[in-house]
């Protein structure tokens, strides 16, 4: 083995090994250039927020709970929870939306869910989460952040998050009726963040006549 590959093999060992504990609030910086602001518990613009949100995640909890969301899997609760959450904020007072990316359109997907204005016109950021009781202990991942040219963080800001319990209520046909049990609502400024690289590709580049030992049409 020539040095050369040997130094590559080197190189790609040391991007398998995951880096642990990385402060959420650096990667944010890190990633747009925007701080974590810190939560201040005793400020009372922030005192009279929470209390907002804690309004806001009852409203949700009852809502959920009129008739239960109706989903095949637990995962996908949280699609629906999202659009009720940002219906809620906009009940107390609060201006909610999809949040408004670097580019100047809204952009869904990626963190954080939605961004909203409280009654003193600040700009916050919130994700929106479900958990079961049973795994709320657990090491299953349940958040995630990952790099984008065209990032939705582009202020300076507080960043939330909106937890929901659920649990199965009933069974219908192939799905669940999930409800609500509880919430909790989290300053993720001091989250811990792990990140663990993967390897991938592209459907030109996996397409691509030269990797096809055969292929046909289904007659």
């Amino acid at each position: 083995m020539d040095s050369y590959t040997k130094q590559l093999e080197d190189v790609i060992k040391q991007m398998l090994q995951p880096l642990k504990k990385l402060p959420f609030k650096l990667v944010i910086e890190t990633i747009s250039g925007n701080k974590v602001l810190k939560f201040d518990l005793h400020n009372e613009k922030n005192i009279r927020l929470i209390d907002d949100l804690k309004k806001v995640a009852n409203f949700v909890g009852k809502k959920v709970n009129i008739n239960g969301i109706e989903r095949p899997r637990p995962n996908e609760v949280g699609n629906d929870i999202e659009a009720i959450i940002k219906a809620s904020l906009n009940e107390v007072g609060y201006e909610s939306d999809t949040p408004l990316a670097k580019s100047g359109k809204r952009k869904s997907t990626g963190y954080p869910d939605i961004e909203f204005k409280d009654t003193y016109n600040r700009l916050h950021y919130l994700e929106c989460k479900t958990f079961n009781i049973e795994n709320v202990d657990t090491t299953q991942r349940s958040f995630y952040l990952s790099p984008s040219d065209d990032f939705k963080i582009t202020t300076d800001a507080y960043h939330f998050a909106m937890c929901f319990e659920i649990y199965v209520d009933k069974k219908k046909d192939k799905n669940n009726i999930y409800k609500c049990k509880s919430w909790k609502i989290l300053n993720l400024e001091n989250l811990e963040l792990d990140v663990k690289y993967e390897f991938n590709s592209d459907n030109h580049r996996m397409y691509k006549s030269n990797l096809i030992l055969a292929e046909g049409e289904i007659t």
